[in-house]
């Protein structure tokens, strides 16, 4: 095999070609919704991807609060978080955290599935969650993408 016949591609801050996608939430589980939003954020379906670079696209979701959850998972799913304090574990179920913040539930899903790294949280910053069908980034014209189709 020639070894001058082909060149490996290392891509870098300014080689990437970051784009705004828009995913409609509405039915979607929620898992099934994070990892292929995290594939997106950390660019895994680019040709170009390189692991220690932040080569993905900035990702909207729009209907946050019309996920879907399997099982009995609303009320049996708990999030914990510890204040710090003696006795400041506080727990919350997904029933309740839908009823106050819904775009959390989506947000903790993905951030989950990222890097737990600096990578990860830059990768994070690029993840827009809204409740409705509304959302601030219409100057972007991000490109609405189906997950159905995306592997």
């Amino acid at each position: 095999m020639d070894t001058l016949s082909y060149k490996t591609v290392s891509a870098n801050r300014k080689t990437v070609d970051k784009q705004w996608l828009l995913v409609d939430a509405e039915g979607e589980t929620l898992g099934r919704l994070a990892s292929k939003v995290a594939k997106m954020l950390r660019g895994k379906h680019k040709t170009n991807f390189t692991p220690h670079v932040d080569c993905g696209d900035n990702v909207v979701i729009i209907n946050a609060e019309k996920i879907t959850l399997s099982g009995n998972k609303w009320d049996t799913k708990v999030y914990l978080r510890y204040t710090g304090y003696p006795g400041g574990q506080r727990s919350t179920s997904v029933s309740e955290l839908l009823k106050k913040h819904p775009e959390r539930i989506v947000e903790k899903a993905v951030k989950g599935m990222l890097p737990k790294n600096r990578l990860g949280a830059d990768l994070f910053r690029n993840l827009k969650v809204y409740v409705g069908p509304n959302h601030e980034q219409e100057a972007q014209k991000p490109t609405v993408v189906n997950l159905k189709e995306f592997k």
